[in-house]
C-alpha cells in the first residue's frame, strides 16, 4: 500500500505538467481523509494511504488536470469560515466578498445599532455564503435571501441549514419577490453580476462558473432595478452594501443620478479592496 507522501508528491509531479498547484492536491486529499486543514497532509505524510482512498483521489485529480477549480473537485468552499456546498450553478465565493461582509460589520455603527431588530437582504444569494455569514455576525437580523436561479436557492438553503442559520428564502430578480411580498427593508446587500471586460476573466471562471452570476448587461442590470424600485422596499432609512467592479464607478453615479438624487437624500461612498481596486458601494438613504 502507497504512502500518503507518494501519492502526494507523485501528483504534484504529474499535475505541473497542467498547471495544478500542490495547494489544490492537498486540499482534495485532505478533504478525502476528512483533515481540518490541508497542511496535515504533511503532517501525516508517512501514513499509508489507503486504495479506496486513492480511487476517489484520482478521480479528483483528473478533474483538476482538467482546469476544474477545486471547490467544485470537492464540492466545498469556506467563506469566513463557515463551510459551504458549491457546484457550478453558483459561483465560488471570493476574498472580495469576504471584504464586504467585513465592511459592513466594521460600518454598521455608522448607520444603526446592530443589536437591533433589522430586516436585511441579500439579492442575489447564489451560494447564500453572505446571508450566512451575516446572520452568523448579527443573530439578532432578520434575514432574507432571493436568487432569480431556483438551483442556486436549493444550494443556498442547504448551506444555511449545514450552517445552522436562519434564513428566509424567495425566488426572483432583484427586489420583485420583496416588492410582492410587501417587505420592508433596513439593509440591502449584493453581489450581483458585475464583470464587462471579459479578457480581465481567468479561463477556468469562463469555462467552470455560471457566466449569468460574471457578467453584466448595462441593459439590464440587478443595479438599475435596484435604483429604480428601491422606494417600493424602503421603510424608514435604508442601507444598501454592494459589490461592484472598479470600472463601473461611472455607470453607478449616473444611476444614482437618475433614479436617487431627485426623490431621496443619501450620501455614496466608494470603498477600495486590499487591492486598491473600488470595490464597494455603499448607500445610506435617508
Amino acid at each position: 500500500m502507497a504512502k500518503l507522501f507518494d501519492v502526494y508528491m507523485q501528483a504534484v509531479k504529474e499535475g505541473a505538467e497542467y498547471g495544478v498547484s500542490s495547494a489544490d492536491i492537498r486540499i482534495c486529499l485532505a478533504h478525502i481523509l476528512k483533515y481540518s486543514t490541508q497542511i496535515e497532509v504533511l503532517l501525516h505524510k508517512d501514513e499509508e494511504f489507503d486504495e479506496c482512498y486513492n480511487t476517489v483521489f484520482q478521480i479528483y485529480f483528473k478533474e483538476l488536470k482538467q482546469g476544474v477549480p477545486v471547490e467544485y473537485v470537492i464540492h466545498e468552499a469556506t467563506f469566513l469560515g463557515h463551510k459551504l456546498y458549491v457546484d457550478n450553478t453558483v459561483l465560488i465565493p471570493r476574498m472580495e466578498t469576504e471584504e464586504l461582509v467585513a465592511n459592513i460589520s466594521e460600518k454598521i455603527l455608522d448607520y444603526y445599532d446592530p443589536r437591533n431588530y433589522l430586516v436585511c437582504a441579500d439579492i442575489g444569494t447564489g451560494s447564500g455564503c453572505i446571508a450566512i455569514a451575516l446572520k452568523a455576525l448579527f443573530p439578532n437580523w432578520v434575514m432574507l435571501a432571493s436568487d432569480i436561479n431556483s438551483l442556486s436557492l436549493m444550494i443556498a438553503k442547504k448551506n444555511a441549514e449545514a450552517n445552522g442559520t436562519k434564513i428566509t428564502f424567495y425566488n426572483g430578480s432583484s427586489l420583485t419577490p420583496y416588492i410582492q411580498n410587501n417587505i420592508a427593508l433596513d439593509i440591502i446587500v449584493s453581489n450581483p453580476p458585475y464583470i464587462i471586460d471579459k479578457s480581465r476573466v481567468q479561463s477556468s471562471v469562463k469555462k467552470y462558473e455560471p457566466s449569468q452570476a460574471l457578467y453584466l448587461d448595462p441593459n439590464h442590470s440587478v443595479y438599475e432595478d435596484l435604483f429604480r424600485d428601491i422606494g417600493k422596499v424602503k421603510k424608514n432609512t435604508l442601507l444598501v452594501c454592494l459589490e461592484i467592479d472598479d470600472n463601473l464607478v461611472d455607470y453607478l453615479n449616473g444611476l444614482m443620478d437618475k433614479y436617487l438624487t431627485p426623490n431621496y437624500r443619501y450620501k455614496r461612498e466608494y470603498i477600495k479592496d486590499m487591492n486598491g481596486f473600488a470595490r464597494f458601494l455603499f448607500l445610506f438613504l435617508e
